[in-house]
Protein backbone atom coordinates (compact mmCIF):
# COMPACT_ATOMS: atom_id res chain seq x y z
CA UNK A 1 0.00 0.00 0.00
CA UNK A 2 1.32 3.50 -0.77
CA UNK A 3 2.70 5.64 2.03
CA UNK A 4 2.95 9.38 2.53
CA UNK A 5 5.61 11.46 4.23
CA UNK A 6 4.81 15.16 4.39
CA UNK A 7 7.45 17.39 2.71
CA UNK A 8 7.88 19.57 5.79
CA UNK A 9 11.59 20.19 5.23
CA UNK A 10 11.02 21.32 1.67
CA UNK A 11 8.17 23.60 2.74
CA UNK A 12 10.32 25.16 5.49
CA UNK A 13 13.04 25.77 2.91
CA UNK A 14 10.60 27.58 0.60
CA UNK A 15 9.06 29.61 3.42
CA UNK A 16 12.30 30.73 5.06
CA UNK A 17 15.19 30.38 2.58
CA UNK A 18 13.33 31.34 -0.59
CA UNK A 19 10.33 33.53 0.35
CA UNK A 20 11.97 34.79 3.58
CA UNK A 21 8.50 35.21 5.03
CA UNK A 22 9.43 37.07 8.22
CA UNK A 23 11.14 39.79 6.17
CA UNK A 24 8.24 40.57 3.81
CA UNK A 25 6.48 43.15 5.96
CA UNK A 26 3.11 41.49 5.33
CA UNK A 27 0.91 41.81 8.46
CA UNK A 28 1.01 38.56 10.41
CA UNK A 29 4.10 37.23 8.65
CA UNK A 30 6.38 38.39 11.44
CA UNK A 31 4.88 35.59 13.54
CA UNK A 32 5.93 32.94 11.01
CA UNK A 33 9.22 32.11 12.69
CA UNK A 34 10.78 28.82 11.64
CA UNK A 35 10.01 27.14 14.98
CA UNK A 36 6.35 28.09 14.70
CA UNK A 37 5.84 27.09 11.07
CA UNK A 38 7.81 23.91 11.70
CA UNK A 39 5.54 22.91 14.57
CA UNK A 40 2.38 23.57 12.52
CA UNK A 41 3.68 21.66 9.51
CA UNK A 42 4.92 18.73 11.58
CA UNK A 43 1.54 18.30 13.27
CA UNK A 44 -0.31 18.62 9.97
CA UNK A 45 2.07 16.15 8.37
CA UNK A 46 1.54 13.65 11.15
CA UNK A 47 -2.24 13.86 10.74
CA UNK A 48 -1.90 13.51 6.97
CA UNK A 49 0.38 10.48 7.05
CA UNK A 50 -1.09 8.62 10.04
CA UNK A 51 -4.83 9.34 9.70
CA UNK A 52 -5.73 10.57 6.22
CA UNK A 53 -3.38 8.58 3.98
CA UNK A 54 -4.47 5.12 5.26
CA UNK A 55 -8.09 6.08 4.45
CA UNK A 56 -7.27 7.07 0.87
CA UNK A 57 -7.51 3.53 -0.60
CA UNK A 58 -10.51 2.82 1.66
CA UNK A 59 -12.38 5.72 0.13
CA UNK A 60 -11.35 4.65 -3.35
CA UNK A 61 -12.64 1.09 -2.92
CA UNK A 62 -15.75 1.72 -0.82
CA UNK A 63 -16.89 5.03 -2.26
CA UNK A 64 -20.04 6.75 -0.99
CA UNK A 65 -23.50 5.17 -0.79
CA UNK A 66 -26.89 6.88 -1.08
CA UNK A 67 -29.46 5.32 1.26
CA UNK A 68 -32.93 6.82 1.80
CA UNK A 69 -31.74 10.27 0.88
CA UNK A 70 -28.65 10.14 3.10
CA UNK A 71 -25.12 9.66 1.79
CA UNK A 72 -22.88 7.35 3.83
CA UNK A 73 -19.20 8.21 3.51
CA UNK A 74 -16.51 5.50 3.50
CA UNK A 75 -15.51 3.69 6.68
CA UNK A 76 -13.30 5.84 8.90
CA UNK A 77 -14.06 9.16 7.20
CA UNK A 78 -16.38 10.43 9.91
CA UNK A 79 -13.92 9.68 12.74
CA UNK A 80 -11.09 11.27 10.77
CA UNK A 81 -13.21 14.36 10.15
CA UNK A 82 -13.71 14.71 13.90
CA UNK A 83 -9.92 14.64 14.41
CA UNK A 84 -9.43 17.30 11.75
CA UNK A 85 -12.09 19.49 13.37
CA UNK A 86 -10.71 18.95 16.89
CA UNK A 87 -7.32 20.18 15.74
CA UNK A 88 -8.78 23.40 14.37
CA UNK A 89 -7.41 22.63 10.92
CA UNK A 90 -10.66 23.57 9.14
CA UNK A 91 -10.35 27.22 10.19
CA UNK A 92 -6.58 27.57 10.06
CA UNK A 93 -6.58 30.79 8.01
CA UNK A 94 -10.08 32.08 8.78
CA UNK A 95 -10.89 34.99 11.15
CA UNK A 96 -10.66 34.51 14.91
CA UNK A 97 -14.01 36.22 15.49
CA UNK A 98 -15.71 33.26 13.82
CA UNK A 99 -13.58 30.59 15.48
CA UNK A 100 -10.65 30.45 13.07
CA UNK A 101 -6.94 30.74 13.85
CA UNK A 102 -6.31 33.73 11.56
CA UNK A 103 -3.06 32.34 10.15
CA UNK A 104 -1.96 33.55 6.71
CA UNK A 105 -3.43 31.91 3.62
CA UNK A 106 0.13 30.76 2.94
CA UNK A 107 0.00 28.35 5.88
CA UNK A 108 -3.43 27.10 4.87
CA UNK A 109 -2.04 26.34 1.42
CA UNK A 110 0.97 24.42 2.75
CA UNK A 111 -1.23 22.34 5.06
CA UNK A 112 -3.76 21.90 2.26
CA UNK A 113 -1.15 20.32 0.01
CA UNK A 114 -0.34 17.75 2.68
CA UNK A 115 -3.98 16.88 3.30
CA UNK A 116 -4.79 16.71 -0.43
CA UNK A 117 -1.80 14.51 -1.17
CA UNK A 118 -2.75 12.15 1.65
CA UNK A 119 -6.45 11.98 0.76
CA UNK A 120 -7.86 14.28 -1.89
CA UNK A 121 -11.48 13.13 -1.79
CA UNK A 122 -11.62 13.51 2.02
CA UNK A 123 -10.01 16.94 2.03
CA UNK A 124 -12.55 18.26 -0.47
CA UNK A 125 -15.26 18.28 2.22
CA UNK A 126 -13.47 20.91 4.27
CA UNK A 127 -11.97 22.63 1.23
CA UNK A 128 -15.37 23.37 -0.29
CA UNK A 129 -16.58 24.59 3.08
CA UNK A 130 -13.66 26.99 3.24
CA UNK A 131 -14.62 28.41 -0.17
CA UNK A 132 -18.26 28.84 0.81
CA UNK A 133 -17.25 30.51 4.07
CA UNK A 134 -14.94 32.87 2.19
CA UNK A 135 -17.82 33.92 -0.10
CA UNK A 136 -20.08 34.66 2.89
CA UNK A 137 -17.22 36.50 4.60
CA UNK A 138 -16.68 38.67 1.52
CA UNK A 139 -20.28 39.31 0.47
CA UNK A 140 -22.58 38.50 3.39
CA UNK A 141 -24.28 40.89 5.78
CA UNK A 142 -23.14 41.06 9.39
CA UNK A 143 -26.18 39.01 10.36
CA UNK A 144 -25.40 36.34 7.75
CA UNK A 145 -21.79 36.12 8.89
CA UNK A 146 -22.83 35.74 12.52
CA UNK A 147 -25.42 33.11 11.65
CA UNK A 148 -23.49 30.87 9.28
CA UNK A 149 -19.74 31.35 9.69
CA UNK A 150 -18.95 30.05 13.22
CA UNK A 151 -20.24 26.56 12.49
CA UNK A 152 -18.84 26.55 8.95
CA UNK A 153 -15.39 27.56 10.18
CA UNK A 154 -15.49 24.67 12.66
CA UNK A 155 -17.03 22.40 9.98
CA UNK A 156 -19.88 21.46 12.28
CA UNK A 157 -21.71 22.61 9.17
CA UNK A 158 -20.08 22.11 5.78
CA UNK A 159 -20.59 24.07 2.58
CA UNK A 160 -20.86 23.59 -1.17
CA UNK A 161 -20.97 25.58 -4.39
CA UNK A 162 -23.81 24.87 -6.85
CA UNK A 163 -23.22 26.09 -10.40
CA UNK A 164 -23.61 23.38 -13.03
CA UNK A 165 -26.93 22.18 -14.40
CA UNK A 166 -27.61 19.26 -16.78
CA UNK A 167 -27.75 21.57 -19.82
CA UNK A 168 -25.08 24.12 -18.85
CA UNK A 169 -21.63 24.05 -17.35
CA UNK A 170 -19.24 26.78 -18.47
CA UNK A 171 -22.04 28.82 -20.05
CA UNK A 172 -23.86 29.70 -16.84
CA UNK A 173 -26.03 32.23 -18.63
CA UNK A 174 -28.16 29.26 -19.68
CA UNK A 175 -29.04 28.15 -16.15
CA UNK A 176 -32.73 27.63 -15.31
CA UNK A 177 -32.81 27.42 -11.51
CA UNK A 178 -35.32 30.00 -10.28
CA UNK A 179 -35.49 32.10 -7.12
CA UNK A 180 -38.98 33.41 -6.36
CA UNK A 181 -39.12 36.34 -3.87
CA UNK A 182 -41.38 35.68 -0.87
CA UNK A 183 -41.82 39.21 0.39
CA UNK A 184 -40.09 38.54 3.71
CA UNK A 185 -36.55 38.67 2.40
CA UNK A 186 -36.40 34.96 1.59
CA UNK A 187 -36.68 33.21 -1.77
CA UNK A 188 -38.03 29.85 -2.96
CA UNK A 189 -35.32 28.09 -4.92
CA UNK A 190 -36.34 25.50 -7.51
CA UNK A 191 -34.16 23.64 -9.99
CA UNK A 192 -31.55 20.94 -10.36
CA UNK A 193 -27.78 21.14 -10.00
CA UNK A 194 -25.31 18.41 -10.97
CA UNK A 195 -21.70 17.50 -10.11
CA UNK A 196 -22.05 18.99 -6.62
CA UNK A 197 -19.07 17.77 -4.61
CA UNK A 198 -19.89 17.04 -0.94
CA UNK A 199 -23.51 17.87 -1.70
CA UNK A 200 -24.83 15.33 0.80
CA UNK A 201 -22.99 13.31 3.47
CA UNK A 202 -23.10 12.11 7.07
CA UNK A 203 -20.12 13.99 8.53
CA UNK A 204 -21.82 17.30 9.46
CA UNK A 205 -25.05 18.37 11.15
CA UNK A 206 -25.98 20.74 8.36
CA UNK A 207 -24.84 21.57 4.83
CA UNK A 208 -24.90 25.16 3.63
CA UNK A 209 -25.32 25.25 -0.14
CA UNK A 210 -24.43 28.36 -2.12
CA UNK A 211 -26.66 28.22 -5.18
CA UNK A 212 -26.71 30.25 -8.38
CA UNK A 213 -30.25 31.04 -9.54
CA UNK A 214 -32.21 33.65 -11.48
CA UNK A 215 -34.81 35.96 -10.00
CA UNK A 216 -37.75 36.25 -12.45
CA UNK A 217 -37.75 39.52 -14.35
CA UNK A 218 -34.00 40.02 -14.13
CA UNK A 219 -31.59 40.61 -17.02
CA UNK A 220 -30.87 37.82 -19.51
CA UNK A 221 -27.75 35.70 -19.38
CA UNK A 222 -25.11 35.93 -16.66
CA UNK A 223 -26.18 39.49 -15.81
CA UNK A 224 -29.37 38.06 -14.30
CA UNK A 225 -27.70 35.52 -11.98
CA UNK A 226 -27.90 35.87 -8.19
CA UNK A 227 -26.32 33.81 -5.41
CA UNK A 228 -28.27 32.32 -2.50
CA UNK A 229 -27.56 30.63 0.82
CA UNK A 230 -29.71 27.49 0.90
CA UNK A 231 -29.21 25.25 3.98
CA UNK A 232 -30.07 21.56 4.20
CA UNK A 233 -31.82 22.30 7.51
CA UNK A 234 -33.42 25.65 8.23
CA UNK A 235 -31.80 27.70 11.00
CA UNK A 236 -33.58 30.22 13.24
CA UNK A 237 -32.23 33.58 14.36
CA UNK A 238 -30.66 32.00 17.46
CA UNK A 239 -28.74 29.51 15.33
CA UNK A 240 -30.89 26.50 16.16
CA UNK A 241 -31.58 24.00 13.41
CA UNK A 242 -35.19 23.35 12.50
CA UNK A 243 -37.10 21.62 9.72
CA UNK A 244 -35.55 19.95 6.70
CA UNK A 245 -35.40 22.35 3.75
CA UNK A 246 -36.59 21.44 0.24
CA UNK A 247 -33.13 20.18 -0.71
CA UNK A 248 -32.36 16.57 -1.58
CA UNK A 249 -29.73 14.42 -3.24
CA UNK A 250 -31.35 12.60 -6.15
CA UNK A 251 -28.32 10.62 -7.29
CA UNK A 252 -24.64 9.95 -6.71
CA UNK A 253 -22.44 10.12 -9.78
CA UNK A 254 -20.27 7.09 -10.56
CA UNK A 255 -16.90 8.61 -11.27
CA UNK A 256 -13.46 7.76 -12.58
CA UNK A 257 -11.84 8.87 -9.32
CA UNK A 258 -12.28 10.78 -6.04
CA UNK A 259 -14.67 8.02 -4.99
CA UNK A 260 -14.55 9.03 -1.34
CA UNK A 261 -16.19 12.35 -2.09
CA UNK A 262 -19.95 12.43 -2.71
CA UNK A 263 -20.58 13.99 -6.12
CA UNK A 264 -24.31 14.65 -6.10
CA UNK A 265 -27.25 15.56 -8.27
CA UNK A 266 -29.02 18.11 -6.05
CA UNK A 267 -32.73 18.83 -6.36
CA UNK A 268 -34.18 22.11 -5.05
CA UNK A 269 -37.95 22.00 -4.61
CA UNK A 270 -39.05 25.44 -3.41
CA UNK A 271 -36.20 25.39 -0.90
CA UNK A 272 -35.90 28.43 1.30
CA UNK A 273 -32.90 30.53 0.40
CA UNK A 274 -31.39 33.91 1.25
CA UNK A 275 -29.75 36.34 -1.13
CA UNK A 276 -25.97 36.59 -0.71
CA UNK A 277 -24.67 39.90 -1.98
CA UNK A 278 -26.62 41.98 -4.48
CA UNK A 279 -29.45 40.94 -6.80
CA UNK A 280 -28.19 39.90 -10.25
CA UNK A 281 -24.55 40.12 -9.06
CA UNK A 282 -24.21 36.47 -8.15
CA UNK A 283 -21.30 35.80 -10.47
CA UNK A 284 -19.18 38.36 -8.63
CA UNK A 285 -19.90 36.65 -5.32
CA UNK A 286 -19.47 33.16 -6.76
CA UNK A 287 -16.07 34.05 -8.18
CA UNK A 288 -14.84 34.64 -4.64
CA UNK A 289 -15.31 30.88 -4.29
CA UNK A 290 -14.23 30.04 -7.81
CA UNK A 291 -10.90 31.84 -7.67
CA UNK A 292 -10.07 30.27 -4.32
CA UNK A 293 -11.19 26.91 -5.68
CA UNK A 294 -9.00 27.29 -8.77
CA UNK A 295 -5.92 27.82 -6.64
CA UNK A 296 -6.99 24.88 -4.50
CA UNK A 297 -7.39 22.67 -7.55
CA UNK A 298 -3.93 23.65 -8.77
CA UNK A 299 -2.75 22.54 -5.34
CA UNK A 300 -4.58 19.21 -5.79
CA UNK A 301 -2.85 18.56 -9.12
CA UNK A 302 0.53 19.24 -7.55
CA UNK A 303 -0.33 17.13 -4.48
CA UNK A 304 -1.24 14.05 -6.51
CA UNK A 305 2.02 14.36 -8.45
CA UNK A 306 3.92 14.72 -5.16
CA UNK A 307 2.60 11.57 -3.49
CA UNK A 308 2.85 9.59 -6.74
CA UNK A 309 6.50 10.64 -7.10
CA UNK A 310 7.29 9.79 -3.48
CA UNK A 311 6.08 6.24 -3.96
CA UNK A 312 7.57 5.85 -7.44
CA UNK A 313 11.07 6.77 -6.32
CA UNK A 314 10.82 4.36 -3.38
CA UNK A 315 9.70 1.58 -5.73
CA UNK A 316 12.51 2.36 -8.17
CA UNK A 317 15.08 2.02 -5.40
CA UNK A 318 13.66 -1.29 -4.21
CA UNK A 319 12.56 -3.11 -7.36
CA UNK A 320 15.29 -5.22 -8.99
CA UNK A 321 15.17 -5.34 -12.79
CA UNK A 322 18.07 -5.78 -15.23
CA UNK A 323 21.65 -4.61 -14.97
CA UNK A 324 23.11 -1.15 -15.27
CA UNK A 325 24.67 -0.77 -18.75
CA UNK A 326 27.80 0.82 -17.21
CA UNK A 327 28.43 -2.01 -14.76
CA UNK A 328 26.81 -4.02 -12.00
CA UNK A 329 25.58 -1.87 -9.13
CA UNK A 330 24.13 -4.62 -6.94
CA UNK A 331 26.65 -7.49 -7.11
CA UNK A 332 25.03 -9.37 -4.22
CA UNK A 333 21.63 -9.49 -5.93
CA UNK A 334 20.26 -11.07 -9.10
CA UNK A 335 19.67 -7.66 -10.69
CA UNK A 336 20.16 -3.93 -10.12
CA UNK A 337 17.40 -1.64 -8.84
CA UNK A 338 15.26 0.16 -11.41
CA UNK A 339 16.65 3.54 -10.44
CA UNK A 340 20.01 2.86 -12.13
CA UNK A 341 18.45 2.85 -15.61
CA UNK A 342 18.65 6.09 -17.63
CA UNK A 343 15.00 6.24 -18.67
CA UNK A 344 13.81 5.67 -15.10
CA UNK A 345 16.14 8.41 -13.84
CA UNK A 346 14.85 10.80 -16.54
CA UNK A 347 11.30 9.94 -15.61
CA UNK A 348 11.89 10.53 -11.91
CA UNK A 349 13.78 13.78 -12.53
CA UNK A 350 10.88 15.09 -14.61
CA UNK A 351 8.63 14.41 -11.63
CA UNK A 352 10.97 15.72 -8.95
CA UNK A 353 11.79 18.96 -10.76
CA UNK A 354 8.10 19.66 -11.40
CA UNK A 355 6.93 18.84 -7.87
CA UNK A 356 9.54 20.96 -6.12
CA UNK A 357 9.31 23.86 -8.56
CA UNK A 358 5.51 23.67 -8.58
CA UNK A 359 5.38 23.73 -4.79
CA UNK A 360 7.43 26.93 -4.73
CA UNK A 361 5.16 28.44 -7.41
CA UNK A 362 2.04 27.54 -5.44
CA UNK A 363 3.35 28.95 -2.16
CA UNK A 364 4.53 32.11 -3.91
CA UNK A 365 1.00 32.49 -5.26
CA UNK A 366 -0.43 32.06 -1.75
CA UNK A 367 2.02 34.70 -0.53
CA UNK A 368 0.70 37.09 -3.21
CA UNK A 369 -2.85 36.53 -1.94
CA UNK A 370 -1.74 37.43 1.59
CA UNK A 371 0.14 40.45 0.30
CA UNK A 372 -2.94 41.61 -1.58
CA UNK A 373 -5.40 41.03 1.28
CA UNK A 374 -3.37 41.65 4.41
CA UNK A 375 -1.17 44.46 3.09
CA UNK A 376 -3.89 45.83 0.77
CA UNK A 377 -1.43 45.71 -2.11
CA UNK A 378 -3.31 46.25 -5.39
CA UNK A 379 -0.31 45.20 -7.48
CA UNK A 380 -0.14 41.85 -5.71
CA UNK A 381 -3.89 41.42 -6.25
CA UNK A 382 -3.41 42.07 -9.95
CA UNK A 383 -0.47 39.70 -10.23
CA UNK A 384 -2.26 36.78 -8.57
CA UNK A 385 -5.29 37.46 -10.76
CA UNK A 386 -2.99 36.99 -13.76
CA UNK A 387 -1.44 33.87 -12.24
CA UNK A 388 -4.67 32.13 -11.17
CA UNK A 389 -5.42 30.45 -14.54
CA UNK A 390 -1.73 29.48 -14.84
CA UNK A 391 -1.66 27.92 -11.36
CA UNK A 392 -4.89 26.03 -12.02
CA UNK A 393 -4.24 24.98 -15.61
CA UNK A 394 -0.51 24.34 -15.68
CA UNK A 395 -0.18 22.63 -12.29
CA UNK A 396 -3.10 20.28 -12.99
CA UNK A 397 -2.03 19.40 -16.54
CA UNK A 398 1.51 18.72 -15.41
CA UNK A 399 0.33 17.12 -12.17
CA UNK A 400 -1.71 14.56 -14.10
CA UNK A 401 1.17 13.91 -16.53
CA UNK A 402 3.58 13.36 -13.64
CA UNK A 403 1.15 10.98 -11.90
CA UNK A 404 1.06 8.98 -15.15
CA UNK A 405 4.87 9.00 -15.28
CA UNK A 406 5.02 7.76 -11.69
CA UNK A 407 2.64 4.96 -12.65
CA UNK A 408 4.95 4.13 -15.57
CA UNK A 409 7.87 3.50 -13.21
CA UNK A 410 5.93 0.52 -11.80
CA UNK A 411 5.43 -1.12 -15.18
CA UNK A 412 2.58 -3.62 -15.00
CA UNK A 413 2.30 -3.20 -11.25
CA UNK A 414 1.33 0.42 -11.83
CA UNK A 415 -1.75 -0.70 -13.74
CA UNK A 416 -3.18 -2.96 -11.07
CA UNK A 417 -4.96 -1.55 -8.06
CA UNK A 418 -3.00 -3.03 -5.15
CA UNK A 419 -0.03 -0.69 -5.68
CA UNK A 420 -2.15 2.47 -5.55
CA UNK A 421 -0.74 4.28 -8.58
CA UNK A 422 -3.99 3.95 -10.48
CA UNK A 423 -5.82 5.96 -7.84
CA UNK A 424 -3.42 8.89 -8.09
CA UNK A 425 -3.86 9.00 -11.86
CA UNK A 426 -7.65 8.77 -11.60
CA UNK A 427 -7.89 11.32 -8.78
CA UNK A 428 -5.56 13.76 -10.56
CA UNK A 429 -7.61 13.60 -13.75
CA UNK A 430 -10.56 15.56 -12.37
CA UNK A 431 -8.33 18.52 -11.51
CA UNK A 432 -7.97 19.33 -15.21
CA UNK A 433 -11.75 19.50 -15.55
CA UNK A 434 -13.51 21.04 -12.59
CA UNK A 435 -13.59 24.69 -11.50
CA UNK A 436 -13.23 25.60 -15.16
CA UNK A 437 -11.73 23.09 -17.60
CA UNK A 438 -8.16 23.93 -18.51
CA UNK A 439 -9.07 25.09 -21.99
CA UNK A 440 -11.26 27.70 -20.30
CA UNK A 441 -8.35 28.68 -18.04
CA UNK A 442 -6.19 29.23 -21.13
CA UNK A 443 -8.89 31.37 -22.76
CA UNK A 444 -9.26 33.38 -19.56
CA UNK A 445 -5.51 33.96 -19.45
CA UNK A 446 -5.23 35.11 -23.05
CA UNK A 447 -8.64 36.71 -23.51
CA UNK A 448 -8.93 38.57 -20.20
CA UNK A 449 -6.01 38.43 -17.80
CA UNK A 450 -3.19 39.23 -20.21
CA UNK A 451 -4.70 42.59 -21.16
CA UNK A 452 -6.24 43.33 -17.75
CA UNK A 453 -5.67 46.94 -16.62
CA UNK A 454 -3.99 47.70 -19.93
CA UNK A 455 -1.54 44.81 -19.57
CA UNK A 456 -0.16 46.31 -16.37
CA UNK A 457 0.15 43.04 -14.48
CA UNK A 458 1.72 41.10 -17.34
CA UNK A 459 4.30 43.86 -17.74
CA UNK A 460 4.92 43.80 -13.99
CA UNK A 461 5.68 40.08 -14.21
CA UNK A 462 8.18 40.60 -17.03
CA UNK A 463 9.80 43.46 -15.12
CA UNK A 464 10.07 41.24 -12.03
CA UNK A 465 11.90 38.56 -14.03
CA UNK A 466 14.11 41.16 -15.71
CA UNK A 467 15.00 42.77 -12.38
CA UNK A 468 15.87 39.43 -10.78
CA UNK A 469 18.19 38.56 -13.67
CA UNK A 470 19.86 41.97 -13.56
CA UNK A 471 20.31 41.95 -9.77
CA UNK A 472 22.02 38.56 -9.87
CA UNK A 473 24.02 38.95 -13.07
CA UNK A 474 27.27 38.94 -11.11
CA UNK A 475 26.65 35.50 -9.67
CA UNK A 476 28.40 33.43 -12.33
CA UNK A 477 27.22 30.05 -11.08
CA UNK A 478 23.63 31.27 -10.98
CA UNK A 479 23.97 33.04 -14.33
CA UNK A 480 25.16 30.11 -16.44
CA UNK A 481 22.82 27.43 -15.20
CA UNK A 482 19.73 29.42 -14.26
CA UNK A 483 19.60 33.05 -15.38
CA UNK A 484 20.37 32.44 -19.06
CA UNK A 485 17.63 29.81 -19.55
CA UNK A 486 15.21 32.00 -17.61
CA UNK A 487 16.04 35.01 -19.76
CA UNK A 488 15.34 33.03 -22.94
CA UNK A 489 12.08 31.63 -21.57
CA UNK A 490 10.96 35.14 -20.61
CA UNK A 491 11.77 36.37 -24.12
CA UNK A 492 9.70 33.52 -25.58
CA UNK A 493 6.80 34.43 -23.32
CA UNK A 494 6.99 38.12 -24.26
CA UNK A 495 7.14 37.24 -27.95
CA UNK A 496 4.01 35.15 -27.57
CA UNK A 497 2.28 37.96 -25.71
CA UNK A 498 3.19 40.37 -28.50
CA UNK A 499 1.78 37.92 -31.04
CA UNK A 500 -1.58 37.97 -29.27
CA UNK A 501 -1.58 41.77 -29.06
CA UNK A 502 -0.82 42.13 -32.75
CA UNK A 503 -3.14 39.41 -34.03
CA UNK A 504 -5.81 38.85 -31.39
CA UNK A 505 -8.18 41.62 -32.41
CA UNK A 506 -8.01 41.16 -36.16
CA UNK A 507 -8.04 37.37 -35.97
CA UNK A 508 -9.44 36.04 -32.68
CA UNK A 509 -8.87 32.45 -33.83
CA UNK A 510 -5.13 33.13 -33.76
CA UNK A 511 -5.32 33.93 -30.05
CA UNK A 512 -7.76 31.19 -29.15
CA UNK A 513 -5.89 28.44 -30.98
CA UNK A 514 -2.63 29.34 -29.26
CA UNK A 515 -4.00 29.97 -25.78
CA UNK A 516 -3.28 26.50 -24.38
CA UNK A 517 0.35 26.62 -25.46
CA UNK A 518 0.63 30.10 -23.99
CA UNK A 519 -0.65 28.89 -20.64
CA UNK A 520 2.00 26.16 -20.58
CA UNK A 521 4.70 28.53 -21.77
CA UNK A 522 3.76 30.85 -18.90
CA UNK A 523 3.74 27.96 -16.42
CA UNK A 524 7.19 26.74 -17.43
CA UNK A 525 8.55 30.28 -17.14
CA UNK A 526 7.08 30.64 -13.66
CA UNK A 527 8.68 27.38 -12.54
CA UNK A 528 11.93 28.54 -14.12
CA UNK A 529 11.74 31.71 -12.03
CA UNK A 530 11.06 29.67 -8.90
CA UNK A 531 14.02 27.40 -9.59
CA UNK A 532 16.26 30.43 -10.09
CA UNK A 533 15.14 31.78 -6.70
CA UNK A 534 15.73 28.39 -5.07
CA UNK A 535 19.16 28.12 -6.67
CA UNK A 536 20.07 31.52 -5.28
CA UNK A 537 18.95 30.45 -1.81
CA UNK A 538 20.87 27.17 -1.93
CA UNK A 539 24.04 28.75 -3.31
CA UNK A 540 23.92 31.29 -0.47
CA UNK A 541 23.46 28.51 2.08
CA UNK A 542 26.42 26.56 0.70
CA UNK A 543 28.59 29.66 0.66
CA UNK A 544 27.68 30.34 4.29
CA UNK A 545 28.70 26.83 5.26
CA UNK A 546 25.39 25.11 5.84
CA UNK A 547 25.21 21.93 7.89
CA UNK A 548 22.79 20.51 5.33
CA UNK A 549 25.05 20.53 2.29
CA UNK A 550 23.49 17.46 0.67
CA UNK A 551 20.00 19.01 0.70
CA UNK A 552 21.16 22.18 -1.07
CA UNK A 553 23.34 20.37 -3.61
CA UNK A 554 20.38 18.16 -4.45
CA UNK A 555 18.25 21.28 -4.92
CA UNK A 556 20.79 22.73 -7.33
CA UNK A 557 21.03 19.50 -9.32
CA UNK A 558 17.24 19.23 -9.59
CA UNK A 559 16.96 22.87 -10.60
CA UNK A 560 19.63 22.54 -13.27
CA UNK A 561 17.73 19.58 -14.69
CA UNK A 562 14.56 21.66 -14.98
CA UNK A 563 16.39 24.62 -16.54
CA UNK A 564 18.23 22.51 -19.12
CA UNK A 565 15.70 19.77 -19.93
CA UNK A 566 12.25 21.15 -19.15
CA UNK A 567 12.39 24.95 -19.49
CA UNK A 568 13.51 24.89 -23.17
CA UNK A 569 10.03 23.50 -23.89
CA UNK A 570 8.96 27.16 -23.94
CA UNK A 571 10.54 27.49 -27.39
CA UNK A 572 8.35 24.66 -28.66
CA UNK A 573 5.22 26.33 -27.31
CA UNK A 574 6.25 29.65 -28.88
CA UNK A 575 6.78 27.97 -32.24
CA UNK A 576 3.32 26.44 -32.07
CA UNK A 577 1.75 29.81 -31.26
CA UNK A 578 3.61 31.73 -33.96
CA UNK A 579 3.03 29.08 -36.61
CA UNK A 580 -0.39 30.66 -36.71
CA UNK A 581 -3.91 29.61 -36.05
CA UNK A 582 -4.87 29.79 -39.72
CA UNK A 583 -3.36 26.40 -40.67
CA UNK A 584 -4.97 24.90 -37.57
CA UNK A 585 -8.38 26.34 -38.36
CA UNK A 586 -8.15 25.66 -42.10
CA UNK A 587 -7.05 22.07 -41.65
CA UNK A 588 -9.64 21.54 -38.95
CA UNK A 589 -12.35 22.88 -41.24
CA UNK A 590 -11.30 20.39 -43.92
CA UNK A 591 -10.96 17.52 -41.46
CA UNK A 592 -14.30 18.10 -39.79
Amino acid sequence: MPTYTAPTKDMQYILHDVLKVTETGIPGYDELEADFTGAVLEEAGKLASEVLAPLNPVGDVQGCVLENGVVRTPEGFKAAFEKVKEGGWTGLDLPEEFGGQAMPYLMGTAVGEMFSAANQSFTMYQGLTHGAASAILAHGTDAQKAKWLPKMVSCEWTGTMNLTEPHCGTDLGLLRTKAEPQGDGSYKISGQKIFISAGEHDMAENIVHLVLAKIPGGPEGVKGISLFIVPKFLVDDEGNMGARNGVSCGKLEEKMGIHGNATCVMNYDEAEGYLLGTEHKGMRAMFTMMNEARLGVGMQGLAQAAIAYENAVAYAKDRLQGRDVTGVKNPDGPADPLIVHPDIRRNLMDQKSFVEGGRAFLLWGAHLIDKGHRAEDADAEGLISLMTPVIKGFLTDQGFDMAVQAQQVYGGHGYIEEWGMSQYVRDARITQIYEGANGVQALDLVGRKLAQDGGKHAMAYFEMVKSFIKENDGNLELKSGFLEPLKQASKDLQAAGMFFMQNGMKDPNAALAGSYDFMHLFGHTCLGLMWAHMAKASLAALEAGTSDEEFHRTKLATGRYYMTRRLPATAMHLKRIESGAEPVMDLAAEAF
